[in-house]
């Protein structure tokens, strides 16, 4: 007999979500997503390390750094979804606040992601992340879209991108995304 074989299979849903992110559509079907999937326990602990880091050199109102990475933790897999934006669409529609030809000009930040970058492409990326997430909900896996992994993981070099947001999944008796702890 197997116990608590559910745990078995957490990288194969993994891997269905990220087709739901894959297959979502994208603006003018030009595809600039990039996606990874980490389940190794020490690669995630070296995750959760790095947030830590980040909450300390930013300060008290970045806390949250800190109980995220412990979500990371005790999540059984964490899912990169990262925009590697390359060049506009040419709509000149002005989301990004420039016209696509201004927009490449542009001096990229040296904030926590490389921006400024297409309007446009950050909405499919958006609906990448809902597509993600609606496909984790449909296979009963916890998850919780987070600014925090991404940071940590562009700091880390785990993926290419401008832009990268992480989804944990967790398969526990309990979701432990919500009803976390306060910040301290």
């Amino acid at each position: 007999m197997k116990v608590n074989p559910e745990l078995e299979i957490v990288e194969e849903l993994a891997k269905q979500i990220l087709v739901a992110a894959r297959t979502a559509p994208k603006a003018k079907g030009v595809d600039d997503l990039v996606f990874g999937l980490i389940t190794d326990p020490e690669e995630r602990e070296k995750l959760a390390q790095e947030m830590e880091k980040i909450a300390e050199e930013k300060g008290a109102a970045f806390k949250f750094f800190k109980r995220d990475a412990d979500n990371v933790r005790n999540s059984d897999a964490v899912i990169l979804i990262s925009l590697n934006f390359n060049k506009p669409l040419g709509l000149d529609c002005g989301i990004c606040g420039f016209r696509c030809e201004e927009l490449v000009k542009q001096e990229k930040s040296s904030l926590d992601f490389d921006g400024p970058v297409c309007g446009i492409k950050l909405l499919d990326m958006g609906i990448a992340l809902g597509s993600a997430v609606a496909k984790a909900k449909d296979l009963c896996v916890d998850n919780r879209i987070m600014y925090t992994v991404g940071v940590a993981a562009k700091r880390l070099n785990l993926i290419k991108g401008t832009v990268i947001m992480g989804i944990p999944l967790s398969v526990k008796g309990k979701n432990i995304y919500f009803d976390r702890p306060p910040v301290k």
